[in-house]
């Protein structure tokens, strides 16, 4: 036997769903009458009655009930298998703002596993040197430094701060085998803005007794210092968060064991009206999980 006519199939299945020609007319935009004829149609074609025509709607037959189950399963898988194959799926898309310094060398590095694990999770990454509030037109989540002390409910801490000297290998050996911290500050630092007085906290907790340093740049950003004293030049308390790429590289070294640790933090903060977004919550578990010790 052929294969019935599919529009025969799709108002039979459509009338066993709702037990009713009526309702499977206003789903498939046909007139009942219309409809009553496919399945009309669909009967003789099998040579068997597939539904009970009752004063109110349709009940189907036995026959009618064993064929449904495989018609109705036949549709579901056509349409799985259409939108599997040809829909393009919208993405979902998290607007993130970060420090500078932050997004160049703590996240923007990373963010491919976060692409490999989500892809259909489309990342906009902005950049600020200093921030305390939100946009709620551009921004989900902002990641933000300072104490935590915020208006917003959802908000995350990225772990402990400490902070380290570094300069340039080549400075650094200008100063023979075994520099002293108090001749290698005394021939200048870069200091970042807001950070100044870290100096004399890490002379103070380690009792280095370092005179004031000389100053002969300031930075906005722990970008730009690292990028000046990369140079050749100066030196740099810098998080070390911040520094270990060029660490790694070589392009920098660590040359004492002082670690600086620093009250403020980096924090993840959630627009209020964002949190509860399946995507946010997937951003905010992944990063927490890469910047933890």
């Amino acid at each position: 036997m052929r294969l019935p006519h599919v529009t025969w199939l799709r108002a039979f299945e459509a009338a066993a769903r709702h037990s009713s020609f009526s309702d499977a007319a206003a789903e498939l935009n046909l007139t009942p009458a219309a409809v009553s004829q496919q399945i009309r149609l669909l009967e003789q074609h099998l040579g068997t009655q597939l539904f009970r025509r009752l004063p109110r709607g349709v009940a189907l037959t036995d026959m009618g009930q064993a064929y449904a189950l495989p018609v109705r399963k036949s549709f579901a898988e056509m349409q799985d298998a259409t939108e599997g194959l040809f829909t393009v799926r919208r993405k979902r898309k998290i607007r993130i703002r970060a420090s500078i310094s932050y997004a160049t060398l703590v996240l923007a590095p990373r963010l491919k596993s976060f692409h490999d694990l989500y892809p259909d999770i489309e990342i906009a990454l902005s950049t600020a040197v200093w921030s305390d509030r939100m946009d709620h037109e551009t921004i989900d989540i902002d990641i933000r430094y300072g104490t935590g002390h915020w208006a917003e409910d959802e908000i995350w801490k990225l772990g402990e701060e400490v902070a380290t000297l570094v300069c340039h290998p080549d400075h650094l050996a200008s100063f023979g085998a075994a520099p002293r911290i108090q001749e290698v500050l005394a021939a200048g630092v870069v200091p970042v803005f807001g950070s100044e007085i870290e100096w004399r906290r890490l002379s103070d907790l380690f009792e280095l007794d370092c005179p004031e340093p000389l100053v002969w740049m300031k930075a906005d950003s722990s970008l730009i210092a690292l990028q000046t004293i990369a140079a050749g030049f100066g030196t740099a308390l810098i998080h070390k968060s911040f520094s270990q790429t060029f660490l790694e590289r070589g392009d920098l070294v660590s040359p004492f064991e002082y670690r600086l640790p620093i009250r403020e933090a980096y924090y993840l903060v959630v627009r209020d009206d964002a949190e509860g977004r399946n995507e946010i919550e997937a951003f905010r578990s992944w990063l927490m999980n890469e910047t933890s010790p």
